[in-house]
């Protein structure tokens, strides 16, 4: 289809389409906005349109994948631009008295976990719970950096291991 019988084509069936978009969008500037979009669209893929088919129906589809996705899309941005007071109540503190009896359990149980790795694990993970970077550890200790990297990812796993068998011990 060429860009002279899309024009003459869409002025024929402009009526009926406008109306469909007022149907849509149930507001006069939202529907003439929705329309505007929609013909950018079908001009823009003109070519796609198979001739001998039905020129409003295809104009419709994209009338009303166009309205689609301008729901999405508001949708999205409505749930994105809220004010961050809109979320305060997440953030509030609801106990008078903090109790930090739960936590300090914990870290004591990490500290214990940790406590039973053997030296090579537990130094430089300790180190670099405390800031060191990886060469200054491997300088420390007198290994190579991926020695260093490799003692710190089994230290994790040994420590995830070991919380996970506790927390699996305590809830029975």
């Amino acid at each position: 289809m060429t860009a002279l019988e899309f024009d003459r084509e869409l002025t024929n069936a402009k009526s009926i389409l406008f109306s469909f978009a007022l149907k849509l969008t149930k507001d006069y500037q939202n529907a003439q906005d929705l329309f505007q979009d929609a013909a950018t669209r079908g001009y823009r893929y003109c070519e796609k349109f198979e001739t001998g088919t039905n020129f409003r129906a295809w104009m419709a589809t994209i009338i009303r994948n166009t309205f689609i996705n301008r729901c999405r899309y508001n949708q999205k941005r409505r749930n994105l631009s809220e004010p961050i007071e809109a979320f305060t109540f997440a953030i509030e503190n609801k106990n008078i008295v903090p109790n930090e009896g739960e936590s300090n359990l914990r870290i004591q149980e990490i500290y214990r976990s940790l406590d039973n790795l053997s030296e090579i694990y537990r130094t430089p993970f300790l180190m670099h719970l405390n800031g060191y970077e990886y060469k200054d550890i491997a300088q420390h200790m007198g290994v190579p950096i991926g020695t260093i990297k490799s003692r710190l990812s089994t230290a994790r796993s040994m420590l995830k291991t070991a919380i996970q068998q506790k927390s699996a011990i305590s809830s029975i």
